[in-house]
């Protein structure tokens, strides 16, 4: 629902423009209306908001405890200031990934009204502190105020910092979703909300790890290296006007609150630039200069000249398009990369890991090779036009396998490297790369069977959806059964190093290197071989499966 689509607030009507508080309480008004209509389009949508209203308030409610039960702890003020600068960061980013959860985080909707940008970012600002995240913050601010004041001059910089912590968070993220809007409405903006379940999974493994270093350490003074920096950052800096107060030194606690007060001022100006930017110049989308950039990036330019002639070199140009363009693919791409890399490197700091949890990383990027044929969605007829033979299918599948090597091979060997070095294991990097290369062979030829047998389509109507309705089990039989295959394919390669470390020749595993890259070349170029006439006699099935939802 957008902004115009709302009722129109009741009251007289202005022949010029808006201004004062006149604007706060209308566009107070319009926020509830845009919650209460989005509401009333359906029971399921109620109950979802209704649910996560009531999970956010005890969340909020048992943090506003647990940081109360605080006060008096001699490292409280090391953990409340923290606890604000990561608020901060969360208001900062939310804005760029869950934009269209709030259509008054776009103010390019008001932009043909009448209205100026003072009174507007006043009442933008006061209507941005309705909602649940605002409520949550002030909670998480209150108790963190609450633990570190002692005495009445505390009290009073308390009273002040909660709500100005506030501000400054709400501010933060108005002056960074307005100056993005047009990237967060266009297809960029689209690839970021994909990618926000990236950041939220990297954001938990984050905090699993800081907890686990934070425990190992013996308590919460091991924050106060960190937290003697953040201080002094609005708008923590607030947060630590307090305990500065609490100890005494007023003029500290002074300092640090003018800075807070500043971060907002500065913000406020910035927002409003950004603002009176987007309310008056054009977008540059629709300019004709956006042409020579398209012609620089045609077809047998560039790196695309490197590229071999003929299907090979045009498929796997298609594929690395996908990569870069198509937001499910890119997601799925960015996802593997990253969650490759940081599970083996968190394993290796708390030292606990191995080099041979490399291994997972090949493993997440050979998964990007099942299910080939529902990447193209229903786009896949104008491939499956090209294929009339076996040998047709068969340079098709090579090609979209080899384009995946192009990204896989640096990545596995990087992720590998990168292990061994954090963990100074470096005899066991020729085994662990060696059995890399014979896994990603695998997954290779079983992803390439898979998709042949069991394809299923990908919707593109929604972030989060990754299966269309009633082919759940489809995705399931060609994941799971095609990783249970890969593992079963490298059993000898997996006997081999197991063997030789059993035998204490450690020293032969620079053998795995040879072995594993040969493996893997075999087994890869068998899996192809069985699925090119699969794909071929099952085209028009194929066809049927990727195009639904």
């Amino acid at each position: 629902m957008s902004v115009l689509d709302a009722p129109a607030a009741s009251g007289p009507r202005t022949s010029g423009p808006v201004g004062g508080t006149e604007l706060v309480p209308v566009l107070v008004r319009l926020k509830l209306a845009l919650l209460r209509n989005g509401l009333r389009q359906s029971a399921g949508r109620r109950a979802v908001y209704i649910a996560s209203v009531v999970a956010t308030l005890l969340i909020a409610l048992g943090q506003l405890i647990g940081l109360i039960a605080l006060r008096g702890h001699a490292h409280a003020g090391s953990l409340v200031v923290l606890l604000a600068a990561v608020l901060a960061l969360g208001w900062a980013v939310m804005p760029l990934f869950f934009a269209a959860g709030d259509e008054t985080l776009d103010p390019s909707r008001l932009v043909m009204l009448p209205l100026r940008p003072r009174p507007l970012i006043t009442a933008l600002l006061v209507s941005s502190l309705v909602g649940i995240g605002p409520l949550f913050t002030l909670c998480l601010a209150a108790g963190s105020v609450v633990a570190v004041a002692h005495g009445a001059g505390a009290a009073v910089f308390a009273v002040l910092a909660a709500p100005l912590t506030l501000l400054v968070c709400v501010a933060l993220a108005r002056a960074v979703a307005t100056a993005n809007t047009r990237l967060l409405t266009s297809r960029k903006g689209r690839d970021l909300a994909v990618l926000s379940g990236l950041v939220i999974a990297v954001g938990i493994q984050a905090v699993n790890f800081g907890v686990q270093r934070l425990g190992r350490a013996g308590g919460l003074s091991a924050l106060d290296p960190a937290a003697d920096v953040v201080r002094w950052l609005p708008p923590a800096s607030a947060i630590g006007s307090v305990e500065s107060a609490s100890q005494g030194a007023y003029g500290r606690a002074a300092v640090q609150l003018l800075l807070s007060a500043g971060a907002l001022v500065l913000l406020v100006v910035l927002w409003r630039r950004s603002l009176e930017k987007l309310m008056t110049a054009p977008d540059g989308s629709t300019l004709s200069a956006a042409e020579p950039a398209r012609k620089s990036g045609r077809e047998g330019s560039g790196l695309w000249a490197l590229f071999p002639e003929g299907r090979t070199g045009t498929v796997m140009q298609r594929s690395l398009r996908y990569v870069a363009r198509d937001p499910k693919t890119k997601a799925a791409w960015v996802t593997a990369l990253a969650i490759g890399l940081i599970v083996p490197l968190l394993n290796a700091l708390q030292g606990t890991g191995s080099v041979y949890f490399a291994c997972f990383g090949a493993g997440m990027l050979g998964i990007q090779m099942y299910n080939q044929f529902g990447q193209d969605t229903s786009a896949f007829w104008m491939v499956a036009l090209t294929i009339s033979s076996t040998r047709d299918a068969y340079l098709e599948l090579r090609a979209r396998a080899l384009a995946l090597l192009l990204i896989t091979l640096p990545y596995t060997v990087l992720v590998t490297v990168v292990t061994a070095a954090v963990l100074g294991d470096w005899a066991v990097l020729p085994g662990v790369m060696g059995l890399s290369f014979a896994l990603l062979g695998a997954m290779l030829a079983t992803g390439a069977v898979a998709s042949a047998n069991f394809p299923y389509s990908i919707p593109q109507d929604g972030a989060f959806k990754n299966v269309a309705p009633g082919q759940a089990g489809l995705a399931w039989i060609s994941i799971l059964g095609g990783m249970v295959s890969a593992a079963l394919l490298c059993a000898p390669v997996i006997g081999l190093t197991v063997w030789l470390h059993l035998a204490d020749a450690e020293g032969w595993l620079w053998l795995l290197v040879p072995v594993g890259a040969a493996y893997g070349t075999l087994i890869a170029w068998g899996g192809l071989r069985v699925a090119a006439p699969r794909t071929a006699d099952r085209l028009p099935e194929i066809l049927t499966a990727v195009s639904k939802g």
